[in-house]
């Protein structure tokens, strides 16, 4: 059974990477706290690449990141890549995002959220990504108790839900990571891990 290194020190993301590719026959681990890969890209796709790279040559082994986030219309792409560190909490960050909208205008609420995928091989070359997009807008008030982030203020017209009152099992058919995954995985069940 091939070891394919997750690149996060985050056993969350590494429960959710076994979901999605747990029919591979990998097994997945966490990357050592000792790795640690500056996210210097100013795309998804870009910090993506640089996690899988980075840990793969550090190890001399497979592994694959992602990096994600949400981008606003209106705010030019705002929090993007900068999602996570947009505030100090959850709550911060949506509170910060809707005073922002606010000051835009309010008009434009379309937004997206976005996951990138790179899979390097163990000498840090990216053998395969890509990025999946979930279109949306952005609510003028949380709704719902599921999720994290900005899932309640992230709203999908075609579902009329926000991420945060989805059932685990529509959000995972519908995010942006069941996007990238689905694109990827014709892709993985074709490699072989040598």
């Amino acid at each position: 059974m091939p070891t394919v290194i997750v690149a996060t020190g985050n056993p969350g993301k590494l429960k959710e990477m076994q979901v999605y590719l747990g029919d591979l026959g990998w097994e997945l681990q966490l990357k050592p706290d000792a790795i640690d890969i500056e996210e210097t890209g100013t795309t998804f796709l870009e910090n993506a690449r640089l996690k899988a790279a980075g840990v793969a040559k550090a190890l001399g082994q497979w592994a694959i990141a992602d990096d994600s986030g949400l981008e606003v219309h209106a705010l030019g792409g705002a929090p993007g890549i900068y999602s996570a560190r947009y505030a100090d909490s959850d709550a911060a960050r949506i509170d910060r995002l809707l005073q922002e909208l606010e000051k835009s205008g309010d008009r434009d609420r379309s937004a997206q959220f976005i996951c990138a995928l790179a899979l390097a091989n163990p000498q840090g070359d990216i053998v395969l990504e890509t990025e999946g997009i979930c279109p949306g807008e952005i609510l003028r008030a949380p709704r719902g108790a599921g999720g994290f982030g900005y899932d309640p203020i992230f709203y999908m017209p075609a579902l009329d839900k926000s991420f945060a009152e989805m059932s685990a099992e529509q959000k995972d058919a519908n995010s942006h990571r069941s996007i990238a995954f689905g694109q990827l995985m014709p892709h993985l069940k074709q490699l072989t891990l040598g």
